[in-house]
């Protein structure tokens, strides 16, 4: 058996990150270790519980620097389920989250565009039960 663990997000500095995914969308920090020289193991998940993490990498390098807010060359590259679309989107706002769009139907299910802290798009998402 597979199981996808970690997903990485490049971030100018951790502490912000930390601030941004905590506050924002009430991620949960799971790990914050100092790794030496400036590095640091940062993960969060959505709750506890949940089987995949976010990683926070600090980008170190002039192509790593590059690539902040464009990991997925301006597409959606992260997408968050949730089972109260609503009450999560109406959450989002209300604490700063910057949104592309409307909230809109698909035949797959509710879905809305928001930004993290350095610009990647994500989908908000309430699939349909089929």
């Amino acid at each position: 058996m597979q199981n996808l663990s970690a997903v990485s997000v490049l971030v100018h500095e951790y502490d912000p990150a930390i601030s941004w995914f905590t506050t924002k969308l009430g991620f949960v920090l799971t790990q914050d270790t100092d790794m030496g020289g400036g590095k640091r193991w940062v993960t969060l998940t959505p709750h506890f519980g949940a089987q995949t993490q976010i990683v926070l990498a600090r980008a170190s390098t002039p192509a790593q620097i590059a690539a902040i807010g464009q990991q997925h060359g301006g597409r959606v590259g992260f997408f968050l389920s949730t089972d109260d679309f609503d009450g999560t989107y109406h959450r989002m706002v209300s604490r700063g989250v910057t949104f592309r769009e409307v909230p809109r139907s698909e035949p797959y299910g509710k879905v809305v565009v928001f930004e993290d802290l350095v610009g990647n798009g994500w989908d908000l998402l309430e699939s349909k039960a089929f």
